[in-house]
């Protein structure tokens, strides 16, 4: 083989493997991304009065960051577990109250954030607020951190409860003094819903739902979400005051991972 073969050989072979990467790379881009059943809604689309604080599309989180999936500030939800909010906000809009949800439909790429996080012991960002009391070693162990989640299937959320006329929430800034999520109220980072005696995602015993040691107006202020959503359908994590259920279930045993954003919506294709 002469030299020049080589050679011509030897740029054919250039010129073929980054046609080949070339087109690999457009066939990744060209890959869309999942999308929601038809019967996925946008809350606000049943119910635009139930106020919506997306935690995980915000730095203020256990995670303190933004977590992977959350493109937009948009709860979304499956149609009955939806319309089952409705019909409870109607009910506290009477005695003005009014729902505000946390989290929503949460895709599977969450879920592995939450994971890879958990194992990265030396991420201790937000343990003064979060987790003060429990070692990131325990995570898994102690059920605060799974690999699946009930909100991947689109019937469970995460909630409280805000008396109206609801005062704006201080955003928060990251690098920001902690305060421990089971300090009395006055101390712990603002949030405009009743005092729940911890505040959302609470990695703390005190955040069971009926923690006897929970009394008095905070007790009295779990159980009125507590009952107001269980005669709808919907059934409490007992370690999580704010975690809810709709039953039954529509995908009981599916773990979807489309993006939270309006256009993983059908109306919005």
């Amino acid at each position: 083989m002469t030299r020049l073969s080589r050679a011509a050989r030897g740029v054919i072979t250039a010129v073929a493997a980054l046609l080949t990467v070339t087109a690999a790379s457009a066939t990744a881009r060209a890959t869309p991304e999942p999308k929601a059943p038809k019967d996925f809604v946008a809350l606000s689309t049943v119910d635009p009065t139930i106020i919506q604080e997306m935690r995980y599309f915000t730095p203020h989180n256990f995670v303190g960051e933004r977590v992977d999936g959350y493109r937009q500030p948009v709860c979304i939800l499956t149609r009955p577990a939806a319309e089952a909010l409705h019909r409870a906000q109607r009910q506290l809009l009477r005695h003005g109250y009014s729902l505000k949800v946390y989290d929503c439909y949460r895709p599977q790429r969450a879920v592995d954030h939450f994971v890879r996080w958990a194992e990265d012991l030396d991420d201790d960002t937000m343990k003064a607020e979060f987790y003060p009391k429990v070692d990131k070693t325990r995570l898994f162990a102690d059920g605060y951190i799974a690999e699946k989640s009930g909100h991947s299937r689109g019937s469970t959320m995460d909630l409280t409860v805000v008396r109206l006329p609801a005062r704006p929430t201080r955003p928060y800034t990251p690098g920001q003094p902690l305060v421990p999520c089971y300090a009395p109220k006055q101390q712990r980072f603002p949030d405009n819903s009743l005092d729940m005696g911890t505040g959302f995602d609470c990695f703390d015993p005190l955040a069971h739902t009926l923690d006897p040691r929970i009394q008095g107006q905070q007790r009295a202020n779990r159980l009125l979400l507590k009952s107001t959503l269980e005669k709808l359908g919907f059934v409490n994590l007992a370690e999580e005051w704010w975690h809810y259920t709709y039953q039954p279930e529509p995908y009981p045993s599916t773990y979807f991972d489309f993006p939270v954003a309006w256009k993983s919506l059908s109306a919005e294709r």
